[in-house]
């Protein structure tokens, strides 16, 4: 199995202020492809630092991708060290260069071309590697073996260049790894339920919670992982999202275009999360008309018609609330399918008989209305998301049930 090593440098990494996430995507896209990463490792903004990481790397990993360093301030000193480690000066690439710089406006040309001298510069008989997305340029080589990689530290650059240089290598194998994508149920429950598929030594399986979402990762004999993958499916046959599906969001937005049912939300603790979620899968404008975020108990009449003898006796945060927010947004927008959620994020707003995250969730459509109450722990952000993901969980089983 072909061995990768991902390094990440940067102070600001170590210290905290700002969190590590270019190594753990491209792990995630190398692992589907049949890649083992041996390594993923941050490291301070020092030449030597990397210099020795370099020399314990090369000629034992077959792929080696540096992310950050590469601008034009103090402590970006990734080019240094790579011409140091490889023993030769820096050289400008003007033509790599140039082609960025002629990529922006006239009037952040001037400071782009300030920044040549750095940015534009890689080691002499390295490849000046294209940043689609900024300026600055990456850096390709191969020494005893090793591919070596260097890519700036943002985000966006990071991903657009990693894609550009390293898609036969990022293409996810058919054979030899599978995932199952689990709604629905908690970690703990599903690992008793998958006991009889986790426990074959044969394979390398992960359990991957996240909130909604259990990953089942699957690596081993092809004909052994196309088994357990059918065996998983049998064993949560409800709860498994379609294989074509890589979010709870697809599932939902895939499941209305086959069936042809619109769908929209309504929203008051979430604010918006759950539209945002929809909206974010290409094609989801054939079947999503809409997300009313009605965040006052004014916006909740207005706008949906609920009540107001609902909220003066129950409140916004009832079953009652939740369910003429869904029939409102079922009537506003037109579709077949509404779900609605109203609840208590926090910090503020809990008492004993509504503690702080109750969050009530509302299912409309079909001439059915249907409520569903959940307590979720955690702070204000981990509620919000935790009610975001129930509520697409929601509509997803809905979509799943209609018929087609």
């Amino acid at each position: 199995m072909k061995r990768a090593v991902l390094i990440a440098l940067g102070d600001e990494l170590l210290s905290g202020i700002r969190n590590e996430g270019n190594c753990s995507w491209l792990a995630g896209r190398l692992t589907r492809a049949g890649w083992r990463v041996v390594c993923m490792e941050i490291l301070p903004d020092e030449k030597d630092s990397l210099s020795k990481y370099l020399e314990n790397w090369v000629g034992t990993a077959d792929l080696l991708v540096l992310s950050g360093g590469l601008g034009p301030t103090h402590d970006d000193c990734t080019r240094e060290a790579l011409s140091s480690y490889l023993g030769v000066p820096l050289d400008g690439a003007d033509t790599a260069y140039d082609a960025i710089i002629a990529r922006y406006p006239a009037e952040m040309r001037l400071p782009l071309e300030k920044c040549r001298d750095t940015q534009g510069s890689v080691p002499r008989g390295t490849r000046a590697v294209h940043n689609p997305e900024g300026s600055a340029l990456g850096i390709a080589f191969e020494v005893s073996g090793t591919k070596v990689y260097a890519f700036p530290g943002v985000p966006s650059e990071y991903r657009a260049m990693a894609e550009q240089e390293l898609a036969p290598e990022l293409a996810p194998v058919r054979n030899g790894t599978a995932s199952v994508l689990v709604a629905g149920l908690p970690e703990s429950l599903l690992k008793d339920r998958l006991a009889p598929v986790i426990s074959r030594q044969e394979l390398h399986i992960s359990i991957l919670p996240s909130p909604g979402l259990v990953e089942i990762f699957m690596r081993g004999n092809p004909a052994d992982v196309v088994q357990a993958e059918a065996d998983v499916r049998l064993l949560v046959p409800g709860d498994c999202l379609p294989s074509a599906s890589r979010s709870i969001e697809e599932a939902v937005i895939q499941g209305a275009v086959h069936r042809g049912l619109k769908l929209a939300c309504a929203e008051s603790c979430t604010g918006g999360m759950v539209g945002a979620a929809l909206t974010s899968v290409p094609g989801s404008s054939a079947v999503f008309f809409g997300s009313a975020v009605c965040y006052s108990n004014s916006a909740k009449k207005s706008i949906l018609s609920v009540n107001k003898a609902t909220l003066n006796h129950f409140g916004a945060v009832s079953s009652q609330c939740a369910a003429e927010m869904a029939e409102g947004a079922v009537r506003v927008f037109g579709t077949d399918l509404a779900v609605s959620v109203t609840g208590i994020a926090g910090p503020e707003g809990g008492s004993p008989e509504k503690p702080l995250g109750t969050v009530w969730f509302g299912i409309a459509g079909k001439g059915r209305t249907e409520a569903v109450k959940k307590l979720f722990s955690g702070d204000r952000n981990g509620i919000r998301n935790r009610a975001s993901m129930f509520a697409l969980f929601c509509l997803w089983r809905k979509v799943s049930e209609a018929e087609e």
